[in-house]
């Protein structure tokens, strides 16, 4: 999958450094993959991204459009730590078959399969736009932008946010929005009938409901206004209705 890039993160101080920025708890990536995120300290995305611990070192397992940014972030938080950012040469392989030796199970869900780690794509020709709509799985640069609140998309479906794990860049808008407020926004499955693109704006009896993203089918990924997707919506020349 030549979309990703695997950072390493070593030095002594490499817990600590990744444990107060991330949204997931970093002791728990010497199991196998974690899924999280870097933040702004508003609480809005920056990347998403695995996270693989090893003896000496994390992996970091990223879209290849946000890696430079990640890094860059990164080298920007290590000020005096004993921690080195630099990037490999591993490629990046999924596939939803048998898992082969190596390979490690993808957190977020099981239909997504598993991912590898080495030099070369061993990986499957699943439909992973297919796979995603299906289970509602938001994509960086998708789904995931930088107007994204975590919450909204998921992530705690999709075990990316650790809520007892204690500070991170952005956790006070994370837990506010996790302990004192009902989610009026967010990502929902829908079904299409007719033509329509992602970017589509939809709408209802004259209003803004939200926007259409992937689309696999007749089914599609769209960010909602929860109270006003209650009926028939248009996105394009289709009709947009809740998937059950």
């Amino acid at each position: 999958m030549s979309e990703r890039i695997v950072l390493s993160v070593s030095g002594a101080d490499r817990v600590e450094f990744l444990q107060g920025l991330i949204t997931n708890d970093v002791t728990r990536a010497t199991d196998g993959l974690i899924y999280a995120a870097l933040l702004t300290p508003q609480g809005k995305f920056i990347a998403d991204f695995f996270v693989i611990g090893q003896d000496d070192r994390f992996l970091i397992d990223v879209a290849q459009s946000h890696a430079a940014a990640l890094a860059q972030r990164l080298t920007m938080y290590r000020l005096r730590a004993d921690v080195q950012i630099e990037q490999t040469d591993l490629v990046v392989s999924r596939g939803t078959g048998d898992m082969p030796p190596g390979a490690l199970a993808d957190p977020r869900h099981p239909a997504l399969g598993w991912r590898h780690y080495g030099d070369s794509d061993i990986g499957d020709s699943t439909d992973w736009d297919a796979l995603r709509v299906a289970h509602l799985i938001p994509e960086t640069g998708i789904e995931l932008t930088p107007d994204t609140y975590i919450l909204e998309a998921g992530f705690e479906a999709l075990h990316g946010v650790d809520f007892r794990k204690g500070c991170y860049v952005g956790q006070e808008l994370v837990a506010r929005m996790k302990h004192k407020t009902e989610l009026r926004k967010g990502l929902a499955r829908v079904r299409v009938e007719g033509k329509a693109c992602t970017g589509d704006m939809i709408s209802a009896d004259g209003k803004e409901v939200g926007v259409l993203h992937t689309i696999s089918g007749d089914q599609a990924i769209a960010y909602l206004r929860f109270d006003r997707a209650t009926g028939p919506m248009q996105a394009g020349d289709a009709t947009v209705t809740m998937a059950d």
